[in-house]
């Protein structure tokens, strides 16, 4: 499947969405493979096999296997902190905050790909997922890396939008909605 197979499959009712699809994954302040490996990145958040399917099929004209390889690391690492430090953040015990998690996470310093690029990634799986304290620790690193402003909003603009594509096609399918011909 095609990104433009997935705008077809979009409903009438999601046309915003739809048309911004597009707009998110042609913006000129990140690099092809910062978009391209947002997207997937994102797309695997979402949890969704039909986006998954088509971002990873436009993905792979973008990002070689080691880049495709970070996407997926920085997706899988994010499904696990992002639950463990938004527990962390959110809980009214104080000593959570000072235990040490214990959990693996060796593919943060060996992903392969360039550490911004990493880090756009890891913040936009982030914002999908929720994670106050992944956010703000992933937002100052990617500062400390020279990401501009424009390049945060443009990576949290690809994962709102990706996310709300695979939200409307699981709903649609739910309600039995198809897109207009």
């Amino acid at each position: 499947m095609s990104i433009e197979q997935l705008k077809s499959a979009m409903p009438d009712y999601a046309k915003d969405t739809k048309l911004n699809i597009g707009a998110v994954l042609s913006q000129p302040m990140l690099s092809a493979k910062q978009t391209w490996g947002t997207a997937l990145a994102c797309a695997l958040a979402s949890r969704n096999a039909t986006v998954i399917k088509a971002i990873g099929a436009e993905a792979a004209a973008h990002l070689d296997a080691t880049e495709t390889a970070a996407a997926k690391t920085a997706a899988s690492l994010m499904a696990m902190n992002n639950i463990y430090y938004r527990f962390v953040h959110l809980s009214s015990t104080p000593d959570f905050a000072t235990m040490r998690a214990g959990l693996r996470m060796n593919g943060i310093a060996n992903h392969g790909t360039d550490p911004l690029t990493f880090e756009l990634i890891s913040l936009a799986v982030s914002a999908i997922n929720g994670c106050g304290r992944c956010i703000e620790s992933h937002e100052h690193e990617v500062y400390q890396k020279g990401a501009t402003k424009e390049q945060v909003q443009a990576v949290v603009k690809i994962a709102s939008v990706i996310h709300a594509v695979a939200a409307t096609l699981e709903g649609a399918e739910a309600l039995g909605d198809t897109p207009a011909a």
